[in-house]
């Protein structure tokens, strides 16, 4: 199901049939590095992974990790979206993007994108993010779409702090 549509991308529900390119996603060295291994390394774990995390993601909460496509031809580049964590008050919006996409300016299209959809169709008061101490290019993209660092934050059994970063949508003017 598309949910979000940019000048150059589509944003939509992931699927099953994502799985080859789930697949390479969570395997890219950045995204092992950054984000952690998932335990995915066969086709059928992708499938079981999108089931048991983005799929139950949009089934409870309506939003989720959303695939990102390049709308000419369909190829998808990354995943853009918001999820619930236990661990965090506040909805967050994460990202990840394959080598080829990143620098393109795909990850900033996507996340304003999410973002905005946060505010004003979500109805978010506050939208966080969490990064990596070292992870300087998803910093500077959550400063560019408008989220400032907040301070760090330990998150569940991680002995490593993260980034927080946050915003604050203002109300809408009467």
């Amino acid at each position: 199901m598309k949910v979000l549509e940019t000048d150059r991308l589509i944003l939509r529900w992931q699927t099953v049939e994502d799985a080859p390119f789930i697949l390479s996603l969570v395997n890219d060295p950045a995204w092992l590095q950054f984000i952690g291994d998932r335990g995915v390394r066969t086709v059928e774990d992708a499938r079981n992974y999108i089931v048991n995390s983005a799929i139950s993601y949009y089934e409870r909460y309506g939003f989720g990790f959303y695939l990102t496509e390049i709308k000419e031809g369909n190829v998808p580049i990354g995943i853009c979206g918001m999820i619930k964590r236990d661990t965090l008050e506040d909805v967050d919006i994460g990202f990840a993007f394959l080598p080829d996409y990143r620098g393109m300016g795909y990850g900033y299209e996507a996340a304003s994108a999410v973002l905005s959809y946060a505010r004003d169709v979500v109805g978010l008061k506050r939208l966080v993010a969490i990064t990596d101490q070292d992870n300087h290019a998803s910093g500077r993209l959550l400063e560019k779409i408008g989220l400032h660092v907040e301070g760090t934050i330990q998150l569940g059994n991680n002995p490593e702090e993260s980034k927080l970063f946050a915003i604050d949508f203002q109300p809408a003017a009467q």
